[in-house]
């Protein structure tokens, strides 16, 4: 043991003192490697920044939240056997909270697009959702100013809206927007929350949630009518560990409302945000793959290039390792030494190709979204840069061990 780890050691400092004689070409050498590792580290980077903004543009999905609809959001069939579904009306989703009064919160809503107006402001194409008090229940984000719409509010249909903090600061400024008149279409609602920022559906093009409106759902209905408008219902599980059980309970009562006979498929789709983010996982998957066989091409022409370059060390050194072997030097030993030698040029490669993957995380998380290198990834960067070296000192080192000691002696 203690002779093998001598010759571990010595290997390694015979290694660095031909990588130092000859510092020019082992700079130019790891460009290769470097570039690899650093497209490597960069794909992973991105993946996993992707990965971070989706979440963060669906966290007011909750995890704990099933949303009734009429569609599911990602459409993996004939989407013709969607469209033709029957809309779900308000007082399905009445008929749903009277049925399960053991859930956490039911929650319908809807939507429309309205110009809004304060003086003489007018921002167009707003995003309106009617919904109930127990928003609060079934999605992430709270008023930053004043508060929700309450139980009162809704049951009274009350004019009243939360506005999103883009609204907020479109309309009005810097002014307090609490208790002012806006105009949303024809109607006039008095601001009683600003919502806080939320941000939008990010680097993937989602909904902004900051430029929404919320009002009371009996006010929608009264001032937006209810007739041929397409309702969701959210409906928040009694805890995480029974959601699939709370699922099949949601199936069955949506069944027995719509009157669906057993034979009868669903007219309509339960999605979470599970699926979501296996719809994510599913084609994200598929993009990394790729990306790693396209950058991967990068490493392998830099594990070609060292081992071009070992095989002229070898040339170059025919004499010397001639000596060594003369004075009792085995093959074993020759053999580990360019090895490592490979292995040495392709770490310090990987090593320099992570510290540019740093800088170009920085900029990705400055200017396009959330990203980092985490350590995983710097350890696959440091695994891969020894294991080209491995492969790529491989072949020059089994020349250089199998050199016959009188022949290598006679090599000018």
């Amino acid at each position: 043991m203690r002779s093998f780890l001598y010759n571990i050691r010595e290997s390694f400092g015979i290694a660095f003192r031909a990588l130092r004689a000859n510092k020019s070409r082992a700079t130019l050498t790891t460009l290769g490697i470097i570039i690899g590792i650093l497209a490597i580290a960069t794909t992973m980077t991105v993946s996993n920044g992707l990965g971070n903004n989706f979440k963060e543009s669906i966290s007011a999905v909750g995890s704990d939240v099933l949303y009734v609809s009429r569609m599911p959001w990602i459409i993996t069939g004939d989407f013709f056997q969607y469209r033709n579904r029957p809309h779900i009306k308000y007082e399905e989703t009445e008929e749903l909270a009277r049925r399960m009064q053991n859930t956490k919160a039911i929650n319908p809503s809807t939507f429309t697009s309205r110009n809004i107006k304060y003086r003489s402001t007018v921002l167009e194409n707003i995003a309106v959702i009617g919904t109930t008090d127990k928003q609060m229940m079934v999605a992430s984000g709270v008023p930053e100013h004043g508060r929700f719409f309450s139980s009162s509010d809704v049951y009274t249909r009350r004019f009243v809206c939360v506005i999103g903090k883009e609204i907020r600061e479109h309309l009005f400024k810097t002014a307090d927007p609490l208790n002012k008149d806006i105009k949303i279409g024809r109607y006039k609602f008095r601001v009683i929350g600003v919502m806080e920022s939320q941000g939008s559906g990010g680097f993937f093009g989602g909904p902004n949630f900051d430029r929404r409106i919320f009002i009371p759902i009996t006010s929608f209905t009264k001032a937006y009518g209810s007739r041929n408008r397409d309702f969701d219902i959210a409906a928040k599980a009694p805890s995480q560990e029974q959601l699939e059980a709370f699922r099949y309970e949601l199936v069955s009562e949506m069944r027995k409302i719509r009157k669906l006979k057993p034979t009868e498929p669903d007219n309509f789709s339960i999605n979470s945000m599970d699926s979501l983010m296996n719809a994510y996982n599913s084609v994200m998957g598929v993009v990394v793959l790729i990306g790693f066989i396209i950058t991967s091409f990068s490493l392998f022409v830099g594990g070609i290039g060292v081992m071009n370059i070992m095989l002229v060390s070898v040339t170059e050194r025919t004499r010397e390792i001639g000596i060594r072997k003369a004075v009792g030097a085995r093959r074993g030993m020759i053999l580990t030494e360019f090895i490592f030698e490979a292995c040495c040029l392709c770490t310090v490669g990987g090593i320099i190709g992570l510290i540019f993957s740093y800088g170009i995380a920085a900029l990705i998380n400055a200017f396009v979204m959330p990203a980092s290198v985490s350590l995983p990834i710097v350890v696959i960067g440091i695994l891969a840069s020894f294991m080209v070296g491995i492969v790529s000192g491989l072949l020059p080192a089994m020349r250089a061990a199998k050199l016959d000691p009188v022949v290598a002696l006679s090599y000018e």
